[in-house]
């Protein structure tokens, strides 16, 4: 679908104002504690009053393939058929100091909105804004502005309220039966396992780091059981739950391993999540929206990473993720991976 670029600069600040470039500066407690940011733009989308219009082309998902929280929503648009629908924007894996920066193939800039860095679309959109510029960002093409940043949420709205662009025989991702189970589910994830690395990883104590690091394994103990005896996390089906968890599997040993010291295991240590996140991969949507690089360069070479040679680990060696997982025979159902519950 195709969309016209948005020129921001007459008139505009290109700085990036107040905004964050660093989790540093507001997201670490006293005790030395990670505690992630809230989202600052959270209107849902939908038909009620107040809430943000469905409409074909009005807005723009932008992303970074390294983040996890972006990578999601990533996967779950194109398994809904929503690609042409919602337009995407790229920026560089290695987050710089004045935020994520748009492809330098496009001129530096993104071509849609005109904007390199995306703390840009932020001040233009509120010039108070103090937190950080994060991906997934959906902006509204219309107004040139910021309209959602809600990575927790934003799935579930490609799910439901996006459900009339959905193309013909798109998978049920959170049927309606068990959205107060995936809902639980994935908070439980959200804060043990997708956060739980960053806790790890961004704490400032050595008693803030071992808090984290044994909540995430004792929680990764859990679903290795867990998907012992079922294929996906509720059972035949994938779910919405299933994409939460992969995008962290993913970024396991090329990135969390290492970087942020969770170090118990390896992803290739557990059978179950292993064979799992496989089976994931091999699936339209999770594999080819999955950019290992993008993963290792961001990590390691960004800041977090504290490498002043800015030297790339040459492994693991990922060529494991397209071996069989044999997982089709805790299916009830042959082939059920995306057959509606």
């Amino acid at each position: 679908m195709s969309q016209k670029r948005i020129d921001l600069s007459s008139g505009q600040d290109a700085s990036i104002g107040k905004v964050a470039t660093s989790e540093g500066l507001h997201e670490i407690s006293q005790e030395g504690a990670f505690v992630r940011q809230q989202n600052r733009f959270t209107t849902p989308f939908g038909a009620g009053e107040g809430e943000l219009p469905v409409e074909a082309g009005r807005y723009r998902l932008l992303w970074a393939p390294i983040c996890p929280w972006a990578h999601r929503s990533v996967i779950v648009r194109r398994i809904l058929g929503l690609e042409d629908v919602i337009s995407l924007g790229t920026a560089n894996p290695v987050r710089t100091e004045n935020g994520w920066e748009f492809s330098l193939d496009e001129g530096g800039v993104d071509p849609v909105l005109g904007i390199r860095y995306l703390p840009e679309i932020y001040v233009k959109t509120d010039p108070e804004y103090t937190g950080r510029a994060t991906v997934p960002t959906v902006v509204d093409v219309k107004l040139g502005k910021v309209v959602n940043n809600d990575y927790f949420r934003l799935t579930n709205y490609w799910e439901t309220a996006w459900k009339p662009f959905h193309k013909e025989g798109a998978p049920d991702l959170y049927p309606q039966a068990l959205r107060q189970e995936i809902d639980a589910l994935n908070d439980i994830v959200f804060h043990e396992v997708n956060n739980g690395v960053y806790k790890a990883g961004f704490a400032q104590t050595q008693q803030a780091y071992e808090a984290a690091y044994d909540v995430l394994f004792d929680r990764l103990d859990n679903l290795e059981e867990r998907l012992a005896h079922q294929r996906f996390l509720f059972g035949d089906y994938i779910t919405d739950s299933d994409v939460r968890l992969y995008v962290t599997l993913a970024r396991f040993d090329p990135a969390y391993y290492f970087v942020f010291r969770t170090n118990r295991n390896r992803l290739v240590d557990f059978p179950n999540l292993w064979g799992y996140a496989r089976d994931l991969y091999q699936t339209y949507g999770f594999g080819d929206t999955t950019e290992f690089d993008a993963i290792k360069r961001g990590y390691q070479l960004g800041d977090i990473a504290e490498n002043p040679y800015q030297l790339l680990a040459k492994g693991p060696d990922l060529s494991g993720w397209e071996t069989p997982h044999n997982r089709e025979g805790l299916s009830k159902t042959p082939e059920s991976r995306f057959l509606i519950p």
